[in-house]
């Protein structure tokens, strides 16, 4: 797409150049491009996810520690969640 290019003309008001600006943006479609990756988000990095990884293998294990030293109930429908 090509970029928007609008000058003032001799005499135009503000308001009528904005609006002639607008018309030509939503005409250009860049507004649905701008909206479409609005909230688009990053992959995250290799290292970023090995953490994440390394933290649930982490939490995973203190969890079935403590499920098995019997400080942590299990949950007869907790049980299934994970399998």
């Amino acid at each position: 797409m090509s970029d928007i290019n609008i000058k003032r003309k001799k005499g135009e008001s503000f308001e009528a150049m904005f609006r002639r600006f607008t018309r030509r943006f939503q005409q250009s479609g860049k507004g649905l491009t701008v909206r479409a990756n609005r909230y688009h988000a990053k992959k995250a990095t290799k290292n970023k996810q090995h953490g994440s990884k390394l933290r649930g293998m982490e939490i995973a294990d203190k969890r079935e520690w403590m499920i098995k030293t019997g400080k942590l109930v299990e949950d007869a429908r907790g049980a299934n969640k994970r399998r």
